[in-house]
């Protein structure tokens, strides 16, 4: 049976959200995909270590758990579908680093007729540094829209380091699967990026790893960019002056005297 799929997050724990910092001290994520692939429930997962439940998109209401989900708890917050921004200080190669992940609503398509959902999407390309595009492997086509989503961050993205992953979820949902691995392996081999498939209910760790590892390429980028604005700013040191020119224009100058 296939499980009915998340796009508003359920918060079982409070996330501690991390203090304001000059640009360029917080890594910038989005997780992009069409609706019901599960990306707030990977982000919930990658910062609660936590699985939410099934939840009436509607209503806010969650309606049962899950395989793998914990119930609901008392107190509960269920935060705006419309997409939401999560800040908060995560563990990197033993140090603490700033990072902001912004969920995407489900609806987003790239369409030449939704013009405004258009616009909501290129704010969030333009902004982000670094990008998973979900899919999921029981729906082909949310397969189908991350190649278009892809070309988008290019467009806005020309630079071809910006990390991009594409994530099949829904990885223990075999019986339900219409995407092979195969496909989601050619697509990322086509698009020069790297793809794995992951399960969000039955894996914490398959997710940190994902989110792990986009931190780590937009880190690294930072530095690059810092390190070629350094580069830059260096004012260029004046050559050393041509010591046989210099004499050659010295010799000039007392024979034009002498004469």
């Amino acid at each position: 049976m296939r499980l009915p799929s998340m796009s508003q997050p359920f918060l079982l724990a409070p996330i501690a959200e991390c203090p304001p910092g000059p640009p360029g001290a917080q890594l910038r994520l989005a997780v992009l995909g069409a609706r019901g692939v599960g990306k707030s429930a990977m982000i919930v997962r990658f910062l609660t270590k936590r699985f939410i439940g099934d939840y009436e998109p509607n209503t806010g209401e969650v309606r049962r758990a899950g395989r793998g989900a914990a119930p609901r708890p008392s107190g509960l917050t269920a935060l705006c579908s419309t997409g939401n921004l999560y800040s908060r200080l995560v563990h990197l190669d033993g140090d603490h680093v700033a990072v902001q992940i912004q969920d995407t609503p489900g609806c987003i398509q790239v369409q030449e007729d939704c013009v405004q959902v258009l616009d909501s999407l290129s704010r969030c390309v333009k902004w982000a540094e670094g990008f998973l595009l979900v899919y999921s492997i029981t729906d082909h086509s949310s397969y189908q829209s991350v190649q278009p989503l892809y070309q988008h961050i290019r467009k806005v993205h020309p630079d071809a380091r910006t990390p991009i992953i594409i994530v099949g979820n829904k990885a223990d949902l075999l019986h339900a699967r219409q995407v092979q691995a195969k496909e989601g392996l050619q697509l990322a081999d086509e698009l020069g990026s790297l793809f794995l498939e992951i399960s969000t209910s039955e894996d914490s760790q398959g997710v940190c790893d994902v989110f792990q590892y986009l931190c780590k390429e937009v880190s690294k980028l930072q530095h690059a960019g810092s390190t070629d604005r350094r580069r830059s700013s260096i004012i260029p040191r004046p050559k050393s002056p041509n010591m046989q020119d210099l004499k050659r224009r010295f010799k000039q100058a007392l024979s034009s005297k002498v004469k």
